[in-house]
């Protein structure tokens, strides 16, 4: 084993003491990026609750959109909004969930299956102005499903799928490969080992994606504008729950329907002030129920990582 020198120590202490500055500063810089942004978003956020402030009433709630700024309420859009979504999720987390798990545990390694990774990657990035076309002339021109709240929530389906899919192979990649190998030598089967210990290991990160990827389709407006959402509703969609048998009504995924952002939307075309803050104060509870999902994200996956055991 060489000694070294004194000035090779010294060369050697030098040059960590210049990384620990490089990583120091690194790190501040990282710390100021993610505080300008909290920063931007907390202002926009308290200017809209400023604006809003006097129109945070229940009425605001109750109320269907209306000529008069002092009456008009977003009823019809926050009931819009959750009807889409309840749509949507019916019909992306399960197609979703499913596509990522075949990917990712059965799919063969061909060329085949790397051309499907390939574009599923590429469809997350895809313009959500160019689902909007797609559902135009597929839901709504062929297949002859109307300016409705199906074919908005298929719209959005469509949108967050990718989406779904990357987080659910990401989820189930992070799974370590003694748990299969255990599985597989105490005798279980593929789909065993899927159901009992892949997919509820990897649940959390799952379900990470599906509300995030839910809490960017609550605030799209360019795919549900181009597939023809009205932009002033004075009427709720039939309800889903009827008091006659069987109980269930699907007629409101044929009717009309608008959201939270066609709404504001609508609201900030018009010049009056009044107009404004009503804009604001939707722009506000947007943003919160926004928030709320992500939060909500992060908590599950505390909480289920935490009660899973390796």
């Amino acid at each position: 084993m060489s000694v070294k020198t004194s000035g090779e120590v010294a060369a050697i202490r030098a040059n960590i003491a210049r990384r620990k500055r490089w990583d120091l500063l690194f790190g501040l810089l990282g710390i100021l990026a993610l505080a300008l942004g909290l920063m931007t978003i907390a202002t926009l956020f308290v200017d809209m609750l400023i604006d809003g402030w006097e129109r945070f009433h229940p009425e605001f709630f109750t109320n269907f959109p209306s000529r008069h700024a002092a009456k008009a309420g977003i009823l019809s859009a926050w009931v819009g909004s959750v009807l889409v979504m309840f749509t949507t999720a019916a019909v992306a987390v399960p197609l979703g969930v499913a596509a990522g798990i075949w990917l990712e545990e059965y799919a063969p390694k061909h060329w085949i299956t790397d051309i499907i990774e390939i574009n599923i990657n590429n469809l997350a990035g895809v313009p959500s102005i160019i689902y909007g076309l797609l559902a135009l002339g597929l839901f709504v021109y062929t297949f002859n499903l109307g300016q409705s709240i199906r074919t908005a929530g298929l719209t959005l389906a469509l949108l967050i799928l990718p989406m779904v899919i990357v987080a659910t192979r990401e989820a189930i990649r992070s799974i370590p490969q003694m748990i299969r190998e255990g599985a597989y030598a105490l005798g279980a089967t593929k789909w065993q080992t899927v159901k009992h210990h892949i997919v509820p290991y990897s649940l959390p990160g799952i379900l990470t994606g599906i509300i995030i990827g839910m809490s960017r389709a609550i605030g799209e407006t360019a795919p549900i504008i181009t597939i023809g959402a009205l932009t002033f509703i004075a009427f709720l969609p039939p309800p889903p729950i009827t008091d006659v048998a069987p109980y269930l009504s699907f007629e409101w995924l044929s009717a009309p329907f608008t959201v939270m952002p066609i709404q504001i939307f609508n609201w900030t075309s018009r010049p009056e002030a009044a107009f404004q803050h009503n804009a604001a104060a939707a722009g506000a509870i947007l943003v919160a129920m926004t928030l709320a999902m992500n939060g909500f994200a992060i908590w599950l996956r505390y909480r289920l990582r935490k009660n899973i055991k390796w």
